[in-house]
């Protein structure tokens, strides 16, 4: 049995308990958290190693007495120190009680990776108390990416981390729109901690709730007007539309990193180059979506070299018919692709009034030297 502490560092009837040999009624009561003779720490360590136990109903007794450990336990243990891998064990079962929470925070010895997996899983409150420790966040910029990519987390405090790490020459190459995020705070007023969410922060929340309400398909956000052959928003997202139009670059570079499929389909045509980029390389992001997106024509430019340029989106079959298509793609991009295409494509290709003349003459060219 592996044990995330070093025993030797507990007490002599902690290590008795925890000792192989140990009586299996020993082990039980200890697992009920009746453990005479041992300080708080060392019975909240002895519970919390008992529920990683190798032996099945033992560890289920542990498991459901770290559910419901008493008060005067909890405190007294936490009012000192625990060893970094028990802290582990408890930092996400009391996560979202917000007077242990930062107690849990608090312990000298507890690790990185717990706090980043904490600010991965914190609601506004504990999110903000996360973020006041700089010195911890430089130290590790995993924490700084948990909390820009938890909604819970404001607004207001992911432009903090963002400008934090910016001002101290750190990249959090965790926040796929790192550098998009990081541009964009350039040119905007950061504001400062404040005890009420800001009106940004109120922003972010009343467009998350509306996007909530707007699950719509990649394709069902736009539709092409027949008459212009322009590409319109659909009446039901709209609303979404019109609630992204107030938002700074910012916001719609975190909400591209967070949002839904919808909102990534209007985002990923805003004219904004750090807001369409950040769309496009979204975590969330889904092949569906990146099919619908390779065949619009009301995309910028930049977001058809990213998908050209990507080896994992650039690898499906359809979207490399889709760019080679797709007017708005550059040539240079186009042409790399054309030779990929099936003989039926390139006919269709070679025949089309819809794409640029180059791309026609290269079907036709490919057509010909595969006749030969």
């Amino acid at each position: 049995m592996n044990f995330p502490v070093d025993l030797t560092t507990l007490s002599a009837p902690a290590q008795r308990i925890l000792d192989p040999k140990a009586p299996a009624p020993l082990r039980q009561m200890a697992a009920r958290g009746i453990a005479p003779g041992l300080k708080p720490g060392d019975t909240l360590t002895v519970i919390a190693l008992l529920a990683e136990f190798p032996d099945e109903a033992i560890a289920a007794v542990a498991q459901a007495t770290l559910g419901k450990l008493p008060a005067p336990l909890l405190n007294g243990a936490l009012s000192g120190d625990l060893p970094a891998g028990v802290i582990d064990l408890l930092a996400l079962r009391y996560v979202n009680d917000a007077l242990l929470a930062q107690k849990i925070l608090a312990l000298p010895s507890i690790a990185p990776e717990t706090v980043a997996d904490m600010a991965s899983k914190a609601d506004e409150a504990l999110a903000e108390f996360i973020a006041t420790n700089e010195e911890r966040l430089l130290k590790n910029p995993r924490i700084i990416e948990k909390l820009y990519m938890n909604k819970a987390t404001r607004m207001s405090t992911s432009d903090r981390l963002i400008e934090l790490a910016v001002r101290n020459g750190i990249e959090v190459t965790g926040i796929p729109a790192f550098r998009e995020a990081a541009t964009a705070i350039a040119n905007e007023l950061i504001p400062e901690p404040s005890i009420e969410p800001t009106p940004d922060d109120i922003l972010f929340k009343e467009t998350d709730a509306i996007a909530e309400r707007t699950e719509l398909a990649p394709e069902e956000v736009h539709h092409v007007d027949e008459a212009s052959g322009e590409e319109v928003v659909n009446e039901r997202a709209l609303p979404l539309h019109a609630q992204i139009g107030k938002m700074s670059i910012s916001q719609k570079i975190r909400r591209a990193m967070l949002g839904n499929s919808a909102e990534r389909m209007l985002l990923v045509r805003d004219s904004n180059k750090l807001v369409c980029t950040a769309a496009v390389r979204s975590p969330m992001m889904q092949e569906r979506e990146i099919v619908q997106i390779s065949a619009s024509r009301s995309v910028p430019e930049e977001v058809l070299r990213l998908l050209a340029n990507s080896k994992k989106w650039s690898g499906l079959h359809e979207v490399k018919y889709n760019l080679v298509s797709n007017p708005r793609c550059p040539f240079a991009l186009a042409s790399k692709f054309l030779s990929h295409m099936h003989e039926h494509e390139l006919k269709v290709l070679a025949k089309s009034k819809n794409v640029p003349g180059a791309v026609a003459a290269g079907a036709r060219q490919i057509l010909q030297r595969r006749k030969k």
